[in-house]
């Protein structure tokens, strides 16, 4: 059975699930997507690969973090799991487009396939969802409300 455990963080109360090794998901709640039957966890607090999720978000909220170093399973598609890797090579502080994302998977005209599979990150903040803008820079979908994308988008200065 897959693990869990609930954090505080400034935007509200983060779920993160893992596989025992693996942090599986990290959402925010009330968000897109988060978990509808949570009986399919265990709450584990203890679980060592959740315990250290919970202190680098502590970490990164409180302004001490730029960086993730966790051992990550997210569950998708193989174009999905290819632009989430693409996700992760967005620095703290920078924005990438769609279009951009499209261009690193080798499939340019695909942007609104990259968009949506954005939008079905399982693991918001470490895979870097929200650093996706517009074509025109501007603030478009997160799963987890635009005003937190714009707060993460703030505390890590690129906004």
């Amino acid at each position: 059975m897959s693990a869990y455990a609930e954090f505080k963080s400034p935007l509200g109360k983060i779920l993160v699930t893992a596989d025992g090794e693996h942090i599986t998901g990290i959402y925010f709640e009330g968000q897109k997507y988060f978990p509808k039957d949570l009986s399919v966890f265990q709450k584990t607090p203890q679980n060592e690969v959740i315990r250290l999720c919970g202190r680098q978000l502590g970490e990164y909220f409180a302004g001490e973090r730029t960086t993730f170093d966790l051992p990550l399973q997210p569950a998708g598609t193989p174009f999905q799991r290819q632009v989430w890797s693409a996700l992760r090579k967005i620095a703290s502080g920078k924005t990438a487009t769609y279009g951009d994302i499209a261009n690193k998977v080798g499939k340019p005209a695909a942007a609104r396939a990259v968009g949506a599979a954005v939008g079905r990150n399982p693991i918001s903040v470490v895979i870097p969802c929200h650093r996706v803008v517009g074509a025109s820079g501007s603030l478009t979908g997160y799963a987890g409300g635009l005003q937190r994308k714009k707060a993460l988008l703030s505390l890590e200065g690129a906004f």
